[in-house]
């Protein structure tokens, strides 16, 4: 990680899928994906393909049969534990210290509109995106343990895929046995999954192959982005390219509230709560 490199992130749930004005929504979400990447070490082309793979980059994105919403699609549990985990990094603890986790390992939010106001981080590109690094991370961490070697961005989409535990599983047996058919181990994952297990005659896939596929799907959703100037976490910036900062955010959105504010009615706590996260931003 960067030292010293925090993001003030701003909260407040009224303002978390608003528009920017002056950066197209695109170009939001790619540097969003750019400072997470940055700021965590994980690949960026990782995280953008996994953003284009789970939302076509829409940061309002909801899914129709679950709970997922955002960027990277979090359903309400995995949410509330990448928050409770890492929120406190990234000028979060009020929402870390909100959630508990219950004797049946369900997190929870005992106020409901404290609850939804954390929920509603998920359209939030940047905190979407510094999450879903931060939770690759953990899975990469675990997964080079139990691999013995370096877990690939295949093998992070892998995790988010199977689960991380599921993932070692069948990352360890792909590296001992690539050209075995992956439905018998993961039979249950295979049923509902039929279309990545077999292939249309109805023959089962390798492990090679399924890792070979998500491989390609991966790479296809970062080429089919146009990314522009970015930043990657592994790679020094070209000379003369342009450092986004967690503060050129900051500045658009007050731009933006500033328009729109009637100067003369005094701000509501919600108002001012968000006016202090900028303030606390902009002197980082």
């Amino acid at each position: 990680m960067i030292p010293g490199y925090q993001w003030g992130l701003l909260t407040v749930s009224a303002f978390a899928d608003i528009s920017v004005q002056g950066a197209s929504a695109g170009n939001r979400v790619t540097n969003a994906i750019a400072m997470a990447s940055r700021r965590t070490g994980v690949d960026f082309a990782y995280l953008l393909g996994q953003a284009k793979i789970e939302s076509s980059l829409n940061p309002t994105a909801r899914a129709a049969t679950s709970s997922a919403t955002g960027l990277y699609q979090f359903v309400d549990q995995s949410w509330l534990a990448v928050i409770d985990k890492h929120g406190s990094e990234y000028g979060l603890g009020w929402a870390a210290d909100a959630i508990s986790k219950g004797s049946n390992g369900r997190y929870y939010v005992s106020d409901p509109d404290l609850r939804q106001q954390i929920l509603d981080l998920r359209n939030h590109p940047e905190t979407a995106s510094v999450m879903a690094a931060e939770h690759a991370a953990d899975n990469k961490a675990y997964l080079e343990q139990r691999l013995g070697r370096e877990a690939e961005p295949v093998d992070l989409y892998m995790a988010h895929f199977l689960g991380v535990g599921g993932a070692a599983k069948f990352l360890s047996m792909e590296d001992s046995a690539p050209d075995a058919a992956a439905a018998s181990l993961f039979p249950a994952a295979a049923r509902a999954n039929r279309s990545i297990f077999y292939d249309k005659q109805g023959n089962a896939r390798s492990f090679a192959e399924i890792r070979d596929r998500f491989a390609a799907k991966l790479q296809k959703g970062f080429d089919s982005v146009g990314t522009g100037d970015i930043q990657y976490a592994d790679a020094s910036l070209p000379s003369g390219a342009k450092t986004v900062q967690p503060a050129d955010y900051v500045r658009i959105e007050t731009q933006r509230l500033a328009s729109a504010a009637d100067v003369s009615v005094r701000p509501d706590p919600q108002t001012a709560r968000l006016a202090y996260l900028m303030l606390a931003t902009l002197g980082r």
